[in-house]
């Protein structure tokens, strides 16, 4: 049977981006605000195996913020859905440049922007949120622990995720 690419990219990035927010918004009590617990970030892994995930993570990002925004669950409103959805594209491009940076078959080094640009993008929506305008301290506290509330899932569940990749025919979904 002869495969569609144009027809398999967009499946790949429509199944990413429907996984991300489902997830995102299940645990979505968690999963805004400067501490947040977003398991879906596991996924910012994926851009490892295919550039599609950088597409599907950026959809699903900006799906689950919007929802946020409407429901009143994010304190950033629409802001958001434009700059949380850019950290998210950033972060995940930047995940893809980094996908054959190995430490033991692993791509560590992949799952450090997620956690860095959420860090910085989102410390300075907070800041803008909580005090109006940009302040130094409010951005550093901020920046501190989303980026700290980044490490597990990102690191953690997102290394996790590629080793049960690599080990399971899951890899094929990506070949």
């Amino acid at each position: 049977m002869k495969h569609n690419k144009g027809a398999m990219y967009i499946a790949h990035c429509a199944v990413i981006a429907a996984l991300y927010a489902a997830v995102s918004l299940l645990l979505a009590p968690v999963g805004f605000g400067p501490v947040q617990f977003r398991a879906s970030e596991a996924l910012t892994i994926l851009p490892v195996f295919t550039p599609m995930a950088i597409v599907g993570l950026t959809l699903g990002c900006g799906i689950t913020n919007a929802v946020g925004a409407a429901t009143g669950m994010s304190i950033l409103g629409m802001w958001d859905v434009l700059f949380g959805t850019l950290a998210t594209f950033i972060a995940a491009y930047l995940s893809y440049l980094l996908r054959n940076k190995t430490v033991k078959g692993l791509s560590v080094w992949s799952t450090i922007p997620p956690v860095l640009v959420n860090a910085v993008i989102l410390g300075a929506e907070f800041s803008f949120a909580f005090a109006g305008s940009f302040n130094w301290g409010i951005f550093g506290m901020n920046a501190l622990t989303t980026g700290l509330s980044q490490l597990v899932p990102c690191v953690v569940l997102g290394l996790l995720l590629q080793r049960v990749i690599q080990k399971t025919k899951l890899k094929k979904i990506f070949e």
